[in-house]
């Protein structure tokens, strides 16, 4: 792997196999189940792919597409599709050994395993959303649900995992430290550890997580026009998850054909830019303080790194204030643009990209410009509502 630093904005990766993208990782027959799963599940919905042509008017590029997950199964996130999928799996497998029945995911909705789900325990780690989503789909299979969240996560999002029938257990430092002790406590009392981020020995699961979360690009890819292909996609990286479903999920789509991959991160959590420049996992300690609460984290997920060491084409970071910016101009509309509620971590991928704008040499770097047509993922809506509020409303 060669990479070149360009400035604190990008830094690009010169990889000969960026069509492969660690594909091994998230295979397709492993996609096709989570599809077919997904999308019979009650309340299903496709979300919709958003057409911004007054705002691609308005920075000179051809096109905008913003996939909305604001209102993903009521929860405001696209964590739904991971988290929730992952807990459905792991109650199958337990009624199967608990019954040597084959149970499906309709009765498992219903409710008619819960006598052999009663006794089951999840848990993870979580900034807000995917705990929310774990807590979600644990209620709706019967299970009981151990949520851990780092000292800086708001009270807004932790009451919304309680609302699901959680229990949540605040521990001290940053989301790395709740996932370690999220790990250690299913370790010790049994648990079954649901989380996004995978390390040596556990990945199975987080597997199942990014598995759920290509529902939302092959929806997106779906509802693109027929011959208007994306050029580029703007994508946040948290630990990476969702940045490898989505690289993984269009390599696989595209091939040689894939959109130019830009990774977004806050500048005060840049793991997966560290783990670039350093040819190799690498971490960052200390709070992580941004208001990107959902990407806040300072180890990148083996997995993802499987993909996205191969994958990415360029990686950039942002700050606070960016991200701001697009969130109101989302909220806002520009010239007939429909109006989108997106949260903090939501919005990233659009503020990468007008950073882009803004920048010449970033620009002229990645080819972006008048014949660009660009696809962006709108992860969350306002999962914080008065922090929403005061961000994009109390000016």
């Amino acid at each position: 792997m060669r990479c070149d630093a360009t400035g604190k904005f990008s830094s690009r990766c010169d990889l000969p196999e960026r069509n492969a993208a660690g594909l091994a990782a998230v295979d397709a027959a492993g996609f096709a189940v989570a599809w077919d799963e997904i999308t019979q599940w009650p309340d299903y919905h496709a979300t919709p792919l958003h057409s911004l042509p007054g705002l691609a008017r308005t920075v000179g590029v051809e096109k905008i597409w913003f996939k909305d997950e604001s209102k993903r199964f009521r929860l405001k996130s696209f964590k739904a599709l991971g988290g929730a999928y992952a807990v459905l799996r792991l109650a199958i497998k337990e009624i199967t050994r608990a019954t040597g029945i084959a149970a499906v995911s309709k009765d498992v909705f219903a409710g008619l395993h819960r006598s052999h789900l009663a006794h089951m325990t999840v848990t993870t780690a979580t900034d807000g959303n995917h705990g929310r989503a774990v807590a979600w789909a644990a209620a709706q299979v019967g299970c009981r649900s151990v949520i851990f969240v780092h000292e800086a996560v708001s009270d807004a999002r932790v009451s919304a995992i309680e609302t699901q029938g959680a229990e949540v257990r605040r521990v001290p430092g940053n989301y790395d430290d709740a996932v370690r002790r999220a790990a250690g406590e299913a370790d010790v009392n049994h648990w079954h550890l649901v989380s996004d981020t995978s390390y040596a020995g556990f990945v199975d699961v987080p597997r199942d997580v990014m598995q759920g979360y290509r529902v939302m690009v092959e929806e997106a890819a779906s509802a693109l026009p027929i011959g208007q292909l994306p050029t580029h996609t703007f994508v946040q990286v948290g630990v990476g998850a969702l940045a490898g479903a989505v690289c993984a999920h269009l390599s696989a789509r595209y091939g040689s054909n894939r959109p130019l991959f830009v990774t977004v991160e806050p500048a005060q959590a840049a793991c997966l830019q560290r783990s670039i420049m350093a040819r190799g996992p690498a971490s960052i300690d200390g709070n992580l303080d941004t208001l990107m609460a959902g990407l806040a984290c300072g180890e990148v997920s083996l997995l993802a790194w499987q993909i996205l060491a191969r994958g990415v084409d360029f990686a950039m970071t942002i700050d606070d204030e960016q991200a701001v910016s697009s969130m109101r101009a989302l909220a806002e509309g520009q010239h007939g643009d429909p109006r989108i509620t997106s949260g903090e971590s939501g919005a990233a991928g659009l503020a990468g990209m007008l950073t882009a704008l803004k920048e010449p040499d970033i620009a002229r770097l990645i080819n972006l410009g008048p014949e660009s047509r660009i696809l962006l993922f709108g992860t969350e809506g306002d999962t914080d509502p008065d922090l929403y509020q005061r961000l994009v409303h109390d000016l």
